[in-house]
């Protein structure tokens, strides 16, 4: 049992290793020629805008739901008035950089690792090897790239979505004045403190995640679908492995991050 334990612990580290080597190439690539910007701006459609409607659904019935549970509970003590402050500080720190990374997770990377799959069980990554290509160059790095790029903006879509929904119910359920709801809001914000004395605290929560979260994405996607094998059925096992690989990882660091950020900005 132990020697399995063993196995089990050192095929992690290989894969943590495995990551790393990967993402460091594909970020060193982007400061040499030649680049490959076409692709750039295909993947930045393809995983930004391509998942709008989805991240704008989930972060504005996210916001309602928050909203309507802020008004049961801030209600027995009287201060519902403060529900914006709720729904704020949960978003931007916490529920916005999260739902965002795992939505994109379960769309964007199984996409990925589905494309890349298909090409490596199909021999066309085989092909740009022969041709001279660094499939690391022409494939993974315009998608680390764009992940890392457009996840931090859906995530300020999504905070926005879900405070906007959270205001909703905040005026129709609890008849809370849209502009005292605005306003509470920014207070929550302010509250949080400044770095800088112009960045607000929040906003640094906020992005810094979803830029580690799409890094862990793109990353993981990558590497189990350049590794794919068996076939068909292989690219499903890949495409499998990345999302359930990202979402562990995502919520994982998720508490690493805001332990650091809690220590470093003090709030």
């Amino acid at each position: 049992m132990l020697e399995r334990f063993n196995k089990a612990a050192k095929r992690q580290v290989h894969s943590l290793q495995e990551f790393f080597v990967l993402g460091g190439k594909s970020i060193g690539f982007a400061f040499s020629r030649p680049f490959y910007g076409g692709d750039l701006v295909q993947q930045m459609e393809a995983i930004g805008v391509q998942s709008l409607s989805i991240v704008l659904l989930t972060g504005f019935f996210t916001g309602m739901v928050l909203a309507l549970q802020a008004s049961v509970q801030l209600k027995t003590f009287g201060a519902t008035m403060l529900i914006g402050r709720f729904v704020s500080a949960s978003m931007i720190r916490e529920l916005g950089p999260l739902l965002a990374g795992l939505m994109v997770a379960g769309r964007v990377g199984s996409g990925i690792a589905a494309q890349l799959g298909s090409m490596r069980v199909t021999e066309q990554i085989d092909a740009l090897n022969t041709l001279g290509t660094d499939p690391i160059r022409k494939l993974v790095t315009p998608r680390v790239l764009a992940t890392l790029i457009m996840l931090p903006t859906l995530t300020v879509i999504n905070d926005f979505a879900g405070i906007l929904g959270g205001s909703v119910i905040a005026w129709a359920y609890v008849k809370i004045p849209v502009a005292l709801y605005w306003r509470t809001v920014w207070e929550q914000i302010a509250a949080g403190g400044f770095i800088f004395r112009y960045i607000p605290n929040d906003f640094v929560h906020g992005l810094v995640k979803p830029f580690v979260f799409g890094g862990i994405i793109a990353v993981v996607a990558c590497n189990f679908g350049l590794k794919t094998s068996g076939g068909t059925e292989g690219v499903g096992v890949a495409t499998t492995r990345t999302v359930v690989t990202s979402s562990i990882l995502i919520l994982m660091t998720d508490y690493f991050i805001t332990q650091l950020l809690l220590a470093f900005l003090g709030s």
